[in-house]
């Protein structure tokens, strides 16, 4: 990658509805050749998808929780296992397997704290593999970006 395309991904996570005559105007090439960089960051994986934002308040979303998990047993099978199940629950946002305290981190996002109740009542709570479960619930959110911090300066 070079720095136009930095600078094509810079102004996609800014705005991932931009024309290809805006995104060429943007970055100073032409539009035939900002579609090629386009369609090769695409097909690179570079990437992935596109999406929109949602105001999660404004669809009954209130409840943000991030829960740390610890495994009972650190064996492939039951981590494969988790690993699944969490991947068909569409309440969890994100999944991180992490150092430290905590197997796994999850971030979870659900309508109330008796949503959340029911998330880990009827989920987490059955799920043979685990030991240990600690939540923390958001009570502000300060910042969150979906943009990751690209340098053009780096490439």
């Amino acid at each position: 990658m070079d720095r136009i395309d930095i600078r094509i991904l810079q102004a996609l996570q800014r705005d991932g509805r931009i024309s290809n005559q805006q995104l060429a105007s943007a970055v100073d090439i032409s539009p035939a050749a900002c579609w090629r960089r386009m369609r090769a960051l695409e097909d690179n994986g570079v990437i992935e998808r596109y999406t929109a934002l949602l105001n999660r308040e404004k669809v009954n979303l209130n409840l943000c929780a991030f829960i740390h998990i610890t495994l009972a047993r650190h064996v492939r099978e039951s981590t494969a296992e988790f690993e699944a199940a969490v991947l068909q629950r569409p309440e969890v946002m994100e999944c991180f397997v992490t150092t430290g305290d905590a197997d796994f981190i999850l971030r979870v996002v659900t309508e109330n704290i008796a949503s959340f109740d029911a998330f880990l009542e009827g989920f987490l709570f059955g799920l043979p593999w685990i030991s240990q479960i600690k939540s923390n619930i958001a009570l502000r959110e300060i910042k969150l970006e979906t943009a990751l911090p690209l340098d053009p300066e780096r490439a």
